[in-house]
């Protein structure tokens, strides 16, 4: 019973996005106690919120879907089969309902979700390693939302930890050094800030609508160099199995023979991630110069081995 309670209660969240606690109580004859108990249950595995005010309720992320692969095409063809002839014996409007919500979720795995944005003369795939299809949704939303002028309320994680719940009008998707940020007016802050998508746990359309602000490219902090001070002339030798890599990363024109071997000479930004970076090329890249710079990639080498 409760796990049939718990399973209704995902299946109207991913229809309605916000139902109130009162509503669950009286359609399923529990006390609104025990339904937040089951929402704890429930926001354990899913992207789930309580939201307080006039127009709150249990709300569940608008990016969040089933995972693709959640049930098999014959698992979905014969649940849907098996409602229609509980419908047939008994005609109650909860069978259609759940019909529904199981077509359109098979519906929705028949596309291909590995893509976000339209084809043109440019195809990006967004995806990341954990789950593409996740994060392809995720995009979707911020890219109907820039599009129609939504203001989004996001629940968002900061390289700390922090959690904070933020209302945002976002304006550009930027791609970045392999990451995807989302250029936005955060009315916390009363500014434009980056947010990186990956650290969008949840995000919620809003009834509000917003007009878009005046920016110029120039605006948006794409630029990962801070000041002068912070950069430093580097030269790595690099294998033959990482020359690919190193060309994505410093561009072709850096790369050059050197004794029958290849190098790199660059001036770089000396930030926190340069030794990450680097360590992130393995055994295919090796700093020749500045020694402060191998000295660094060695140690920090050396602490990830303890690990192990």
């Amino acid at each position: 019973m409760k796990y049939g309670i718990l399973l209704e209660m995902l299946f109207d969240l991913l229809e309605k996005r916000t139902v109130t606690a009162q509503a669950f109580a009286d359609k399923f004859e529990i006390s609104v106690r025990t339904v937040y108990r089951y929402v704890d249950e429930l926001s354990f595995v899913l992207p789930i919120q309580v939201m307080r005010g006039r127009n709150g309720g249990i709300c569940i992320s608008d990016s969040y879907k089933l995972p693709k692969g959640f049930m098999t095409k014959e698992e979905y063809e014969s649940a849907i089969e098996a409602l229609e002839v509980m419908y047939s014996q008994l005609p109650e409007s909860r069978f259609l309902d759940a019909k529904r919500k199981l077509s359109s979720q098979l519906k929705s795995e028949t596309r291909d979700l590995a893509h976000s944005g339209e084809l043109g003369t440019i195809l990006i795939d967004g995806g990341t390693w954990g789950d593409s299809a996740l994060f392809s949704e995720k995009m979707r939303l911020f890219e109907e939302c820039i599009k129609e002028r939504i203001v989004l309320e996001i629940e968002y994680h900061s390289r700390g930890g922090e959690k904070t719940l933020r209302k945002i009008e976002p304006h550009v998707l930027v791609f970045k050094q392999n990451v995807w940020y989302a250029y936005s007016f955060c009315h916390l802050k009363r500014e434009f800030r980056l947010f990186r998508l990956g650290r969008v746990h949840s995000a919620m359309k809003t009834d509000e609508r917003f007009f878009k602000r005046p920016f110029e490219r120039e605006d948006i902090p794409l630029n990962f160099w801070t000041d002068e001070t912070q950069a430093i002339e580097a030269r790595f030798e690099v294998a033959d199995e990482a020359f690919a890599d190193v060309q994505d990363w410093l561009g072709g024109e850096n790369l050059y023979e050197a004794n029958g071997k290849w190098q790199a000479s660059v001036r770089l930004p000396d930030g926190e991630g340069l030794v990450l970076k680097i360590l992130s090329m393995g055994a295919g890249v090796k700093v020749l110069y500045p020694e402060s710079l191998k000295q660094r990639v060695k140690e920090t080498a050396k602490a990830i081995a303890k690990q192990y």
